[in-house]
C-alpha cells in the first residue's frame, strides 16, 4: 500500500502505536487479534536473534525515518531480514515474514550520513500485513509465544549443543571465549539456541531458518547439524594449519642446524669452496621466481649435486644445468608501450612505405590496450626480396613497443637439436637456440626475429621446421619442451617476427602457423624518398660530411637508380651513395677542392659507366613490335615482343629463353588469330598459313621470362605483323590472352606501370579487372600515365594499331605519322 498512515504515539491495551482509521469497525477487528502495528526496519545479510545485542548501521532513507519515528515515540522496531542483499528499496515481497522485535538501546549519527544504532532483541514476530510503504514501513505484527516446558530430551540436546559448542570456540578464532562462558549460564532452550547459531558464521538463509523455526527443541536439533557441519569444517582449518606450522618449524629447525653447522665448520676450519657454492646456489634458488615445478627440480638436482664429490665428472654437468635454470627469465617482462599515436609515428620515422606491416603492429596495440589479457602474442612472416627492410623494421617494432629485441638467423640450420637443444646426456650438451636467445633477451615477451626461416634444411639429423612448429604455435608454444632442460618453458608473451625471401620452401605445416605481410620491392619513387630521408643523411654522417658539403640533385639519384643498381630493396643504392660519400671525403680529408653536387653527368666520374640499362620507349611505330610490360624481383621493366613471318610449313618458333606458361600464350594468341582472321583484315586462308612460318621474339634473351600476362601484348604484335598494321610505340600493354578474346587481370600492376610511366610513355592497356589497383599508383603516375581498361582483344587492337600503309609510300608514311599524328607526341620524359 501506498497510502500514508500516521501515528499519534499513544499506547493504548492492545496497541504500541495508536492509528487514525477510517473504519471504526477495522480498529475493533484488529483489537480482536492482537496485533500490533509497529514500523519495519529491513536489514541486509543479518538476522537478529531475541534477546542478542547488535550494532545496526543505517543509511538508507526509509530505514532512517522508521528509526526516528521508533525513537521519538519510545518505542520498538521490527527488524526483519532481505531475501536478496542487492535490492536497494525492498518492499513487502522482498524481506522475510518472521523478524524480531528489538528495542533501541541507543542512536549516534555520524558524519557521512548515516546512523548507528544499537539495538537489543525481545521477542519473535510474524508480519502479518504491511500497511504502508511510505514514508517508511510499517505493519501488523503478532507476537510468537515460544513453548517454555523443559524435558529430557530438550535438556539432552542443550548439552549436546554445549559440548558442540565449546569444541568450535577452541578451534576457531573468531568466537570469543567470553560467548561460551555465557552459554553455559543460559538455562531457557530457545534463548541458548538463539544464542549460538548468533555466534557462528551461518548463511543468511541457515540464520533465517533458526529464526522461524518455533519449538525449542527442534532448533537445538538443526543447530547441532549446523555444529556439526561448523567443527568439521574447524578441524580440518586446523589440521590444515598445524601441517603448515610443522613444515615452518621443520624449514627454520634444518635453517637452524645449517647455520650451526657452518659454524663448527668455520671454527674447525673445514669449510671448503664446494660446500659454499652449493650454499649459494640453494640460496639464489629459493630468492628466484621459477614455478614451482621448475624449482622442484632445481632442488632436486641440487640435492644430488650436495650428495656428490667436488672431483665427480657429474659435478659439473648439474652445475651448468642449475646456472642455466637461474639466469633463465621465468616471470620478468617489459612493460608494452600503449600509446597507439607514439609508437605509430615511431615506425614512420624509421621506415618508409610498409603500410600493410605498420597497420597491423598498430592493431595489436589497440586490441592488447582492450583486450590485454585475453589478446595472443602476433606471429608473423615478413615476406619479400632481399634489402627491403624486414629485419630493420622488426628492431624498430621493438624500440616503438619499448620490448627488448633479439635475433636468431635460421639459414643453414639442418638440425633439430638446434632448435630443441641436446639431452644431458651428451657430452658438453647446451639448450636449444630458442633457450639461449630468451636467456640473452632477460625478459619472457622481447620480440623475437627468426631470420631467413626459408633457408633452414633438412638431413639425417631431423628437421628443425617441424621442431618450429611447437615455438610458432600459440595453443603450444605455453608449454615449450626443451630437450636440455626438460622442464616446460612458456613462450606464449613472446612476440615472434619470422622473415623470409620466398615462401615456396616453408612447409605449408609451418606457414598456416604464421600470419604473412608481404614486402614488395620499393618502386623508383618510394627508392627516392628512402634515399632523401634516410641513406644520404646517415651516409653523411657516417662519412663525416654535413648537408652542405654534398647534395645529390634528383636527376643524379634517379641514374643511381636505374642505371647503378638493380635491386628490389636500396641496399645496393646505399653502397653506390657511400661510394661517393667517400671520394668526397677523401678529397675534403687531403684539402682539395671537393665536389658539392652530385648531377647526373658528374656519375660516370664518380661511379664510372652505367652497369645497367632500363627499358624505354620505342623510338617509331613499327609493324610487328609490341611493347610488354612486365614484373621483376627489382621492379618492373619494359618487355618488347617481336614477331617476324617468312616462308615455311606453318611452324611457330618462340625464343627468349620463353617458360612453358609464356609459350602457351603465344599458341592462344597464334589460335585466336587464326579463328578471327577475317574480323582482323588477315588475308590468306589456311592453306598461307601452312605455307607461312612465324618467329616470336623477346630480347634479353639470357634471362629466363614466363607467366601468362604477355599474352595480349604476344597477340597485338602476331596481328600487327599478319595484317601489316603499325603498333602504336607509346602505348604499353599487360593482360592474358583467352581463345575467345577475353582478357584476364594480371599481377604485379603496380609495378608494370610504374615502369611503363618511368619509360616515357603515353597509355597503357589493363586489364578491366584490374582497376581496382589503381589506389595504389601515387598521384603523380595517375596524372601523367593515361590507364585504359579492355576487356577484349578487339579493344586493345582498336587503341593498339594505326592503318596499314600504303604500299607505295610505306616508309615515308610511317615517319610522317610518328612525327605528325594528332595525339601521338611523347610526354615531356627526362629519360623519353
Amino acid at each position: 500500500m501506498d497510502e500514508e498512515w500516521t501515528f499519534p504515539m499513544k499506547k493504548p491495551a492492545k496497541f504500541s502505536h495508536e492509528i487514525d482509521t477510517p473504519d471504526k469497525e477495522m480498529e475493533r477487528d484488529i483489537d480482536s487479534i492482537d496485533m500490533f502495528i509497529y514500523p519495519v526496519l529491513p536489514v541486509r545479510d543479518t538476522v537478529m536473534f531475541p534477546h542478542m545485542v547488535s550494532p545496526l548501521f543505517v543509511g538508507r532513507d526509509r530505514s532512517l525515518k522508521a528509526v526516528d519515528a521508533a525513537v521519538a515515540n519510545g518505542d520498538t522496531i521490527i527488524v526483519v531480514a532481505q531475501r536478496d542483499p542487492n535490492v536497494q528499496e525492498p518492499g513487502p515481497e522482498d524481506l522475510y515474514t518472521i523478524g524480531t522485535e528489538v528495542e533501541i538501546v541507543r542512536m549516534l549519527r555520524l558524519p557521512d550520513g548515516t546512523t548507528s544504532i544499537l539495538v537489543q532483541g525481545k521477542q519473535r514476530v510474524a508480519i502479518m500485513e504491511y500497511i504502508q510503504n511510505l514514508p517508511y514501513l510499517a505493519a501488523y505484527v503478532q507476537p510468537i509465544i515460544e513453548p517454555s516446558e523443559k524435558n529430557l530430551s530438550t535438556e539432552a540436546l542443550m548439552r549436546a549443543v554445549l559440548a558442540l559448542f565449546e569444541r568450535c570456540v577452541q578451534l576457531s578464532h573468531s568466537i570469543p571465549e567470553d560467548t561460551y562462558v555465557l552459554a553455559m549460564n543460559v538455562d531457557e532452550p530457545g534463548w541458548l539456541a538463539d544464542l549460538v547459531a548468533s555466534s557462528l558464521e551461518l548463511d543468511l538463509d541457515e540464520r533465517q531458518s533458526i529464526l522461524e523455526t518455533i519449538d525449542p527443541s527442534v532448533r537445538l536439533q538443526r543447530l547441532s547439524i549446523m555444529l556439526a557441519r561448523e567443527l568439521d569444517v574447524l578441524e580440518l582449518e586446523d589440521r590444515i594449519h598445524t601441517q603448515v606450522q610443522q613444515e615452518v618449524d621443520r624449514s627454520q629447525r634444518e635453517y637452524f642446524l645449517r647455520e650451526q653447522m657452518k659454524a663448527i665448520q668455520n671454527e674447525l676450519g673445514e669449510g671448503d669452496a664446494f660446500t659454499q657454492e652449493v650454499n649459494e646456489l640453494r640460496e639464489k634458488i629459493a630468492e628466484s621466481d621459477m614455478p614451482d615445478e621448475v624449482r622442484e627440480k632445481a632442488e632436486k638436482e641440487l640435492n644430488r649435486l650436495e650428495a656428490m664429490p667436488p672431483l665427480a665428472p657429474e659435478t659439473g654437468i648439474i652445475r651448468t644445468y642449475l646456472d642455466w635454470l637461474l639466469e633463465l627469465p621465468w616471470r620478468e617482462e617489459t612493460e608494452d608501450n600503449m600509446d597507439i599515436a607514439a609508437v605509430a609515428e615511431a615506425l614512420e620515422k624509421s621506415h618508409y612505405g610498409l603500410s600493410d606491416a605498420k597497420e597491423r603492429i598498430l592493431e595489436y596495440i589497440a586490441v592488447r590496450k582492450l583486450a590485454a589479457d585475453k589478446m595472443r602474442s602476433p606471429i608473423l612472416c615478413f615476406v619479400g626480396p632481399p634489402g627491403t627492410g624486414k629485419t630493420s623494421l622488426g628492431k624498430s617494432i621493438a624500440e616503438a613497443l619499448g620490448r627488448k629485441f633479439v635475433r636468431v638467423s635460421l639459414g643453414g640450420i639442418r638440425d633439430e637439436a638446434e632448435i630443441r637443444g641436446h639431452r644431458r646426456t651428451y657430452i658438453g650438451a647446451l639448450p636449444g637456440r630458442i633457450i639461449q636467445t630468451m636467456r640473452r633477451a632477460g625478459t619472457i615477451n622481447p620480440l623475437f626475429m627468426l631470420d631467413e626461416i626459408d633457408k633452414v634444411g633438412t638431413d639425417f639429423r631431423g628437421d628443425p621446421s617441424a621442431a618450429l612448429l611447437e615455438v610458432l604455435d600459440p595453443e603450444q608454444n605455453f608449454a615449450f619442451s626443451d630437450h636440455y632442460l626438460e622442464v616446460p618453458y612458456d613462450l606464449s608473451k613472446v612476440m615472434f617476427i619470422t622473415t623470409a625471401n620466398i615462401l615456396d620452401p616453408i612447409p605449408p605445416a609451418l606457414r598456416d602457423r604464421m600470419e604473412v605481410i608481404d614486402f614488395p620491392g620499393y618502386v623508383e619513387e618510394e627508392k627516392l624518398h628512402i634515399a632523401r630521408r634516410f641513406l644520404i643523411p646517415r651516409q653523411l654522417e657516417e662519412h663525416g660530411l654535413s648537408e652542405t658539403q654534398l647534395r645529390f640533385s634528383t636527376a643524379a639519384l634517379k641514374s643511381i637508380i636505374r642505371e647503378y643498381t638493380y635491386e628490389a630493396g636500396v641496399r645496393n643504392l646505399e653502397r653506390e651513395i657511400a661510394r661517393i660519400c667517400r671520394k668526397v671525403a677523401r678529397r675534403v680529408a687531403e684539402g682539395k677542392r671537393a665536389l658539392r653536387q652530385v648531377t647526373k653527368q658528374s656519375l660516370t666520374k664518380l661511379l664510372g659507366p652505367p652497369v645497367y640499362t632500363f627499358g624505354v620507349a620505342q623510338r617509331e611505330d613499327e609493324v610487328g613490335v609490341a611493347t610488354g610490360v612486365a614484373w621483376t624481383s627489382a621492379g618492373g621493366d619494359l618487355m618488347p615482343v617481336e614477331v617476324t613471318l617468312m616462308e615455311g610449313k606453318g611452324s611457330l618458333l618462340l625464343t627468349g629463353q620463353l617458360g612453358e606458361v609464356m609459350q602457351e600464350s603465344a599458341q592462344a594468341a597464334l589460335s585466336y588469330a587464326r579463328s578471327h582472321a577475317k574480323e582482323l583484315g588477315i588475308k590468306g586462308d589456311k592453306k598461307d598459313f601452312d605455307r607461312m612460318d612465324i618467329h616470336i621474339h623477346i630480347p634479353e634473351g639470357a634471362i629466363p621470362k614466363d607467366g601468362p600476362s604477355a599474352g595480349i601484348t604476344i597477340a597485338t604484335a602476331l596481328i600487327s605483323a599478319l595484317t601489316g598494321r603499325p603498333v602504336r610505340r607509346d602505348v604499353a600493354m599487360t593482360g592474358e590472352i583467352t581463345l575467345r578474346g577475353k582478357v584476364l587481370p594480371i599481377g604485379g600492376f603496380k609495378e608494370k606501370v610504374l615502369a611503363a610511366h618511368r619509360a616515357g610513355l603515353r597509355a597503357v592497356l589493363v586489364p578491366k579487372d584490374n582497376e581496382k589497383d589503381v589506389v595504389e599508383l601515387p598521384k603523380k603516375t595517375r596524372r601523367d600515365l593515361k590507364l585504359i581498361f579492355v576487356e577484349r582483344m578487339d579493344e586493345v587492337l582498336a587503341e593498339s594499331l594505326l592503318p596499314a600503309p600504303s604500299p607505295t609510300k610505306q616508309t615515308t608514311s610511317k615517319r610522317k605519322r610518328s612525327s605528325s599524328r594528332s595525339g601521338d607526341k611523347l610526354p615531356a620524359h627526362p629519360n623519353a
